[in-house]
């Protein structure tokens, strides 16, 4: 609890790192520091900040298309939307905790990076947020300010969409053009890991113990209800491959639990009145909770690495006073601090450092299927990873 209070108050492969070893030596630091980048939409730290956050978010045309006016039409839903949400982020403490949790969880993982990649150290923390401060353009400044030379873009999206992933990415060379248009960084990325360790075994633990507080003649009966931000079927049909990196996580956890309770994937905070992925997360709750066959759930927010708006408000509030058996329904923890997750977290960037890889081999066809519907950004992924003196091909 303290730290959640806290968190409402404020065109050549890459050359490998040679070795990562586990060491207790303390990391040399007359190199420039390694950057690594925890990526996000974010949220507004206070709600105060709501407004801001909204206007951003509803004037990316990669992420909402609204026209040739995009950018005054944008500013006007803002403006409409904000008493609303403002509200919601009063009622889960005045903001949103989304960049207390990601500076804590960068700053883990770079200490211990200095300790089990020494070749790479020393290692420093930075958060780059599309729609909430920091933005991208204040973390390259700083990073710039700090003498970074190489940095690693971290999605803390596991499951990558052309709406959120790459809308990051996108934002990411745009301000690079910018703050660092002599391309004084060296980039690579990690731009999706559905099925990482790290992710699959806390989530298995973390719905084990929500199954442990029903009777143990039902325990096994409790449907375990994993709930992902959804998608609009346009975005879908498009070749998108998040429905299918959500389901993988899914059916990893499961694997992980030897399949031993019944599970839906299920799809929440739908916006706007067009067709998007379902079935909802508050319409299959609702037409289950009732039954005497169904006799709990565990709810799972299998998307989001920490609490955030749609966990904190969307499924703690909004969903409990919808139901008409509230006790029957229990969500598990979200990642936050859970030390397993965080210490995996620092070996998936010790294992993409070893391994000189720019990104995964499934981005350049994202690339494809998506660049038709992005403006202002790359032709090629290698303009902004790799060798930037290379011509991307």
């Amino acid at each position: 609890m303290l730290r959640y209070a806290r968190a409402l108050n404020h065109i050549r492969p890459i050359q490998p790192i040679a070795r990562c070893l586990s060491t207790s030596v303390p990391p040399v630091t007359n190199k420039p520091p390694t950057g690594i980048v925890f990526m996000n939409m974010g949220g507004p730290a206070k709600s105060e900040d709501t407004y801001d956050f909204l206007r951003r978010l509803f004037q990316d045309g990669d992420l909402i298309p609204l026209g040739p006016f995009q950018l005054i039409v944008g500013k006007l839903i803002a403006k409409r939307r904000t008493p609303e949400i403002t509200e919601k982020y009063n009622e889960i403490g005045g903001g949103s905790p989304i960049r207390y949790w990601s500076e804590y969880q960068c700053e883990r993982v770079c200490k211990r990076l200095d300790e089990i990649c020494p070749e790479s150290a020393p290692h420093k923390p930075y958060v780059a947020f599309r729609y909430a401060r920091p933005l991208t353009e204040e973390t390259l400044e700083q990073m710039k300010k700090d003498g970074v030379k190489r940095a690693v873009a971290f999605s803390q999206y596991p499951q990558w969409s052309a709406l959120t992933s790459a809308s990051s990415v996108h934002e990411l060379f745009r301000q690079t053009q910018v703050v660092d248009p002599e391309r004084s960084i060296l980039w690579t990325m990690i731009d999706r890991w559905p099925k990482a360790k790290c992710l699959v075994d806390p989530f298995a633990k973390l719905i084990q113990q929500k199954l442990d507080e029903f009777p143990e003649d039902i325990r096994d009966k409790v449907v375990i209800m994993f709930s992902a931000h959804s998608l609009p079927m346009q975005i879908v049909n498009r070749g998108d491959s998040y429905p299918a990196e959500v389901a993988a996580s899914v059916y990893a956890v499961m694997e992980k639990l030897k399949f031993k309770n019944p599970y839906r994937l299920v799809w929440q905070s739908k916006v706007g009145p067009k067709a998007w992925l379902g079935g909802a997360t508050s319409t299959i709750v609702e037409k289950l909770e009732t039954r005497d066959s169904i006799p709990g759930f565990v709810l799972v927010p299998i998307a989001f690495t920490s609490d955030h708006i749609e966990t904190l408000h969307e499924i703690d509030i909004e969903l409990m006073e919808e139901v008409k058996n509230p006790q029957k329904i229990k969500r598990a923890d979200s990642l936050n601090d859970n030390e397993e997750f965080i210490l995996g977290l620092a070996d998936l960037v010790k294992d993409h450092l070893k391994s000189g890889e720019l990104y995964s081999n499934q981005m350049e066809l994202d690339w494809e299927l998506s660049k038709d519907y992005t403006s202002n950004t790359f032709s090629h992924p290698r303009e902004l990873f790799g060798d930037h003196q290379g011509d991307a091909k």
